[in-house]
């Protein structure tokens, strides 16, 4: 049985259903989840996920100010030894966090990591 939806072109399930779908992909629930929900093929589900990701990609690199290939690293600064600490801990440490385009702008993120 073939639904009108307006989201898909020859979609094979209804508009309520891909809504369905659609709110149990936003609760961050499983394939298998959904599938009981909605009584619709897990397969099913999954392409209907993957594309919603791939969408959430495509939206993402629209507004994103970087384009291409970019640089990503981290560095911890403070205190090299913490007393009766084996091990690498960052508590007190300070956390930069940096990206770098070639031929563009530098952006850096300063974190203050607190004793938890």
């Amino acid at each position: 049985m073939k639904g009108k939806n307006r989201y898909i072109k020859k979609a094979y399930i209804s508009e309520r259903k891909f809504k369905e779908i659609l709110r149990c992909f936003c609760l961050d629930l499983t394939a298998k989840q959904t599938s009981e929900i909605t009584k619709v093929n897990r397969n099913t589900i999954n392409r209907y996920f993957h594309k919603f990701r791939e969408r959430i990609v495509e939206l993402c690199q629209i507004d994103s100010p970087f384009q291409g290939k970019i640089e990503i690293d981290e560095s911890y600064f403070g205190a090299k030894i913490v007393k009766d600490k084996r091990g690498r801990d960052a508590r007190g440490k300070t956390i930069v966090f940096g990206l770098l385009k070639r031929d563009g702008k530098v952006y850096t993120e300063i974190e203050i990591v607190s004793d938890v």
